[in-house]
């Protein structure tokens, strides 16, 4: 209560005036604060602090004086640079500078819309980050307070959307012969050939190229608008992906509790860092840089080889042919898609993740198709009531758990003034489907214009980076088609 009394007297808020520029006797009197202990694995996305009449952030950091807390702790205050874009400010994909929590120290800023970007780093040891947080406030909210975070996470305003644009999926012969079979009265259904099924087989497990899995998938789709695909590509292509990424995080030294202290870990001319922070981070692979010369050679998995050049190969080679085009369209009733948009990612332990926001919402129903490598087989774990364990193998078990993050995660968008924090709270009852991290697995989901998504941040204990093609299909719905059919359940339905 004394401390509490001190840093809200007159006296004091006077001098935090003083040394933040503000106008003298604008802080009020209102107490604002709040004791916090942020444990191993604890951490905070990017945002910018505007709620209501808050001004000055401050942060009283209350750690272990012996031994000091190091920068292999964790728990870093970070700060971000506020980037023009248009006629508001965005963060940058990486912070700028970082303030360690070291005892008896605090740290404070001033809080503005769509500028006071800051986030706090996952704490990596054993010893509670202890602090105490809170704010002053002035008498009126900010000017500009439709640039604040939480806002623009609900905008669909122009410059939300991070997902690009959508390509033609097949040359014109294929779009021509697909609209013609719209156009003949009939069910709208591409026609999957053996010679398809032939070309996939050079990448794609042949199990889910028979007649019986094929109309088994086809059945769960149409059941439930999702499936999932263990152990999609053949072993050729799968041992190759494995044995890259594995290479690269360990020359990179993540995963497995071995934290990067370096934001810059992995970043490279074919490896870009993308933001902004406070709607996204992770690496993505630029195509064009070398990856899809793999057409015009077949590396064997001795072969060393950036797994961006294996996957970009999939995503130009298999994920935007016509054939691929065929088979996710009768497998998801859907039929030939209209259009693809996509990347390739690199989610690392510790540092990565995406946010749902309103700017990813589509205005046309799309198929979210993802193929997902990380450690571990890949195989489905089993759950034992009496231990009430996963059973499997250790990083199978660890990504399927959720414990460090990684999944992908469907929520249905508010149509209420919640606010837009509830958009990264996976406790929210809008949640309609958790797609977890698992090797070698393809996912399939429907997703409606009123759904959005996000990776959930990946926690330094994960076995090791998330790393996947993530595409759109653009498909078309027959207006006269019952549109819940393809719907995602909610959890009453489940």
């Amino acid at each position: 209560m004394k401390l509490k009394n001190a840093i809200y007297s007159p006296q004091y808020r006077a001098f935090i005036e003083n040394i933040t520029g503000l106008e003298a006797g604008s802080l009020t009197d209102e107490v604002d604060c709040a004791a916090n202990c942020h444990t191993r694995g604890c951490h905070l996305l990017c945002h910018d602090d505007v709620i209501g009449t808050r001004k000055v952030s401050y942060i009283i950091y209350l750690t272990d004086a012996k031994p000091e807390w190091t920068d292999s702790d964790g728990g870093r205050l970070e700060l971000y640079d506020a980037i023009a874009e248009e006629d508001r400010f965005v963060p940058g994909a990486l912070p700028v500078k970082t303030v360690l929590p070291a005892f008896n120290s605090m740290a404070y800023f001033v809080v503005e819309p769509g500028v006071s970007f800051h986030s706090v780093q996952e704490v990596f040891c054993d010893r509670p980050r202890l602090s105490i947080q809170g704010w002053y406030h002035t008498k009126e909210v900010p000017s500009q307070i439709e640039n604040a975070t939480l806002q623009r996470l609900k905008s669909t305003g122009e410059g939300e959307n991070t997902e690009g644009t959508f390509q033609p999926m097949a040359d014109e012969a294929t779009a021509a012969a697909a609209a013609e079979t719209e156009g003949n009265g009939t069910e709208s259904e591409p026609i999957f050939s053996s010679e398809d099924g032939k070309f996939l087989g050079e990448y794609i497990n042949k199990a889910y190229l028979t007649e019986e899995s094929l109309n088994e998938i086809r059945t769960r789709f149409e059941e439930e608008s999702s499936v999932k695909l263990r152990h999609f590509l053949n072993d050729e292509w799968s041992s190759k992906i494995k044995a890259a990424f594995t290479r690269q995080d360990k020359g990179d030294k993540v995963g497995e509790n071995n934290p990067s202290l370096d934001y810059h870990v992995g970043i490279n001319e074919k490896w870009k860092a993308v933001g902004p922070a406070h709607k996204q981070r992770f690496l993505q692979y630029q195509e064009g840089s070398g990856g899809s010369a793999l057409s015009a050679k077949k590396a064997s998995s001795e072969d060393v080889v950036d797994v961006g050049e294996h996957l970009g190969h999939l995503k130009q080679n298999l994920f935007q042919s016509a054939e691929f085009g065929r088979w996710i369209g009768w497998l998801s009733s859907l039929g030939f898609p209209l259009g693809y948009r996509g990347r390739i990612r690199r989610f690392r332990p510790g540092l990565d993740y995406t946010v749902a926001h309103y700017g990813i919402l589509t205005t046309n129903a799309v198929l979210d198709t993802t193929l997902c490598f990380c450690g571990g087989e890949g195989n489905q774990c089993s759950f034992d009531e009496e231990t009430n364990e996963l059973i499997g193998s250790d990083d199978d078990a660890i990504w399927e758990s959720g414990d460090v993050g990684g999944f992908e995660c469907y929520i249905e968008a508010d149509d209420d003034d919640e606010g837009a924090e509830a958009e990264y709270d996976e406790e929210d009852d809008t949640q309609l489907l958790s797609v977890s991290a698992s090797f070698n697995t393809l996912s399939l989901v429907y997703r409606d214009p009123g759904t959005m998504k996000f990776v959930k941040y990946v926690g330094s204990g994960a076995p090791s980076s998330r790393w996947d093609i993530a595409l759109e299909y653009d498909v078309k719905i027959d207006e006269d088609d019952d549109d819940d059919e393809h719907q995602l359940p909610t959890d009453e339905e489940n």
